[in-house]
């Protein structure tokens, strides 16, 4: 038991990244531009590869500077695409995104290990958590969840991004990209848009197939990023198909006692 006990700060990180990102992810989809938080996500990360070289031990609760600055400037970006550009803003997302990660891959270019932090950007290491990051995760998943219950005006308005900003920067330095928007999306698009489920019930959903994926990463030694972002996909489609079996089930229940009658 002792062995596995490092585990347990992955395993809470792991945790606060679904409850904060869930409730979130759905104020993404409910947007309508699914692809803007993937953007802000890659100038988070541009802001990291670039902290590294030019604002080295520069950092705030974890994250670096750098990372917050580029994030909220790619959320300021992305609030002027939809008040401006609304007739193509999926386009300018995407330019907004490619950039990002065209000027990562240039940041790093003269780097021998240059590629590394790229894939450390992208994939991220959750079995590495910090507890900075790990009590910047928990303060801003109390926040998120207090705002949904006492101000969710806030997050339905032009509150959302900065918040989003934030959160995704500290996401980011947790898990990666790839885990960040796997988390932000799956789940609330398949058990709250497909299925109608609450963003506890999203989040639960995702919490299960992170530590699945944890768990499957330390006994199989694979990368635990891609293997969260599988898990998960894996773990909402099927509580999807749990959830539509027993609501068939009680409907078919419903008409055999209607007959009866």
């Amino acid at each position: 038991m002792a062995a596995y006990e490092w585990m347990l700060l992955p395993v809470l990180a792991s945790a606060l990244l679904c409850l904060l990102l869930v409730p979130l992810g759905y104020q993404v989809i409910a947007r309508g531009v699914i692809f803007a938080d993937l953007a802000i996500a890659q100038w988070a990360a541009l802001g990291s590869l670039a902290g590294l070289y030019l604002l080295p031990n520069h950092t705030l609760a974890g994250a670096p500077v750098s990372s917050l600055m580029f994030a909220l400037l790619a959320a300021m970006a992305v609030h002027l695409i939809f008040r401006r550009l609304g007739e193509a803003k999926e386009a300018w997302i995407g330019i907004l995104y490619v950039v990002g990660a065209s000027l990562a891959v240039l940041l790093v270019s003269g780097d021998p290990h240059g590629a590394q932090a790229l894939q450390r950007g992208a994939s991220g290491d959750l079995l590495w958590s910090s507890w900075d990051l790990v009590i910047a995760a928990a303060t801003l998943t109390v926040l998120v969840w207090l705002l949904g219950v006492w101000r969710p005006e806030w997050l339905s308005g032009a509150a959302f991004m900065p918040v989003f900003a934030v959160a995704v920067t500290y996401s980011v330095s947790l898990a990666g990209i790839y885990v960040v928007f796997a988390t932000l999306i799956i789940t609330p698009l398949i058990l709250g848009s497909l299925q109608g489920q609450a963003p506890i019930v999203a989040a639960l959903c995702a919490i299960a197939g992170h530590l699945g994926a944890i768990g499957y990463s330390v006994v199989s030694d694979v990368p635990v990023g891609p293997t969260i972002v599988v898990a998960t996909l894996v773990m909402g489609l099927l509580w999807l198909a749990c959830l539509r079996w027993f609501a068939g089930k009680y409907f078919r229940a419903l008409r055999t006692e209607a007959h009866s009658r």
